[in-house]
């Protein structure tokens, strides 16, 4: 197993450095219906963390305790050494984390660049009478926000689209817009919500390459779930495994592809 107490560089050189979050023994129950059960590992800086599993595993509820948007029944959620209250998922985004869904919610009637401008919020100072006769300081947020937005735009190759509204796109882009959308909040760490659902060969190529390319030019932790094993292994630095609820397995894309609980897990063999 991999010994990352203080951090590792990985294979092909970038270093990745200590506990930016920590899960510590995270239970969730609905009613009577458990979704995690007595789950721990940890987020490093500047890796690529995948949660993987089968479907009904628990990953989506996982993701939605990191977010705000559960808060478990038993267990700690440690973030920058600090442990974490309960929180609701605004105050949450305050924090740095941001995310994107595995069902895409965007707002379909506004421009390509006005949804990714939504993602700015948090930026905006203004009050509401500035904004209103755009002077002074609103005017100043508007420049700077949009500024950023453009970057962000030209990085995701998304520049002919900018003024086309979202529901006119196919689904490959819109993905790549709620990718914008969450880049545009400056996050340190990036949750994406199985990225590549639904894409063909070649869009799944392109979110892969955009994802390697935000983690190494921004530096974005990022924690992903994503059903394709061919992606999870070619973009992960390390892999938690999840079925019904439980952790089966944690370590190095390696380590986990030759763990047979995983193994198992996904071809559905069961053992006495």
């Amino acid at each position: 197993m991999l010994d990352a107490s203080e951090g590792y560089t990985t294979e092909d050189g970038r270093k990745i450095g200590g506990v930016v979050m920590e899960m510590k023994n995270i239970t969730l129950r609905f009613g009577g219906v458990v979704a995690i059960k007595d789950i721990s590992f940890d987020i490093r800086e500047g890796e690529i963390r995948a949660i993987i599993g089968p479907n009904g595993a628990g990953k989506s509820s996982m993701l939605n305790v990191i977010s705000g948007f559960y808060n478990p029944q038993d267990g700690q959620v440690f973030y920058k050494g600090a442990l974490r209250p309960q929180m609701k998922p605004y105050q949450v985004a305050r924090q740095g984390i941001a995310r994107t869904f595995q069902n895409i919610a965007l707002f379909d009637g506004m421009s390509v660049l006005d949804n990714i401008m939504t993602g700015r919020i948090r930026q905006m100072d203004a009050g509401i009478f500035a904004q209103a006769i755009w002077k002074g300081k609103a005017e100043r947020e508007e420049v700077e926000n949009r500024e950023t937005v453009e970057k962000i735009i030209d990085f995701l190759e998304i520049q002919h689209i900018r003024k086309t509204p979202v529901g006119r796109l196919p689904y490959g882009l819109k993905k790549r817009v709620e990718l914008a959308r969450a880049l545009a909040a400056e996050p340190s760490i990036l949750l994406l919500d199985e990225p590549m659902a639904g894409m063909n060969v070649e869009e799944k190529e392109d979110m892969s390459r955009f994802i390697l390319d935000v983690n190494d030019e921004f530096g974005t932790t990022i924690a992903l779930i994503e059903h394709d094993m061919g992606v999870v292994m070619d973009l992960s630095d390390r892999v938690v495994v999840m079925d019904y609820g439980k952790k089966i397995g944690d370590g190095t894309p390696d380590e986990v592809r030759n763990n047979q609980a995983v193994i198992d897990a996904y071809l559905g063999v069961a053992h006495d």
